[in-house]
């Protein structure tokens, strides 16, 4: 995606025209982008199956005042026809580029359970998908000792109040919550599991990530979102909460439910 020899300005134009979606972007960023020096590219994650081509993108531009700013492009193409004209996306927070991502058919399937890479579905010698009984202990489990968090001080209060506002869940953190976030200057997004499996015979995706913030007194809070289709459509979900062992206990719920 990264050509050197094209300019940023160039670059810019072409992605905002190909997006689908550009005319969604605010106001505010668009006016901060038209300042652009510099850009690079690079390719963020992918999934590529019979029915699914999807790549994210990762757009990034050395502003004028010494800013850098950030663009999520996603690619994809549906169907069995995958050698049809990608379509393209376009976002400014990498939350939300994930979130149309995952709701894309299969974008489950390459999410690793606490980094396992081997497939779960779909290829010959692959392992089956959990049982109920199997999948609620590994829910449960806890999770793996992760590397230190690194923080990235970019627009953090907004991706709080995002992150807070697309979650549908009836106890999800509430103002008090909100207003402690505003303080928010960096954060740091953890993938702390993922499992496509098979629930009463149909099949449902859980992901659960931390959403780390480092605020302005220096102490850190984190809110815990659960992105899963275990609903009675087999639609795309958010649930966010204030701690991992009931975001853990929610997943175990939906499991049970499903």
């Amino acid at each position: 995606m990264s050509d050197p020899y094209e300019s940023t300005e160039h670059h810019l134009d072409s992605l905002l025209r190909r997006a689908l979606n550009s005319f969604e972007l605010p106001d505010s960023t668009v006016d901060r982008l038209g300042t652009a020096l510099a850009h690079s590219s690079s390719l963020h994650s992918s999934h590529h199956s019979a029915v699914l081509h999807r790549e994210t993108h990762r757009h990034t531009y050395l502003l004028t005042d010494g800013s850098a700013l950030s663009l999520w492009e996603l690619v994809y193409s549906e169907g069995r026809d995958v050698s049809a004209p990608p379509r393209h996306e376009v976002y400014d927070e990498e939350g939300d580029a994930r979130v149309a991502a995952s709701r894309l058919a299969g974008s489950f399937d390459d999410s690793p359970l606490f980094g396992d890479d081997s497939p779960l579905f779909g290829d010959e010698g692959a392992p089956e998908a959990p049982g109920e009984l199997e999948m609620l202990t590994i829910l449960m489990s806890a999770p793996p000792s992760v590397l230190p968090r690194t923080y990235s001080p970019d627009n953090s209060a907004d991706h709080a109040r995002r992150v807070l506002r697309r979650a549908e869940n009836a106890d999800r953190p509430g103002e008090p919550t909100a207003r402690l976030l505003r303080a928010a200057f960096a954060h740091h997004i953890t993938q702390i599991f993922g499992r496509q499996c098979d629930v009463d015979g149909r099949s449902a995706g859980f992901t659960l990530y931390e959403h780390a913030f480092l605020l302005l007194d220096g102490s850190e809070t984190s809110l815990w979102e659960v992105e899963h289709t275990a609903t009675p459509d087999g639609r795309h979900m958010c649930e966010v909460y204030e701690d991992e062992q009931t975001a853990r206990a929610a997943m175990e719920s939906r499991a049970r439910i499903c």
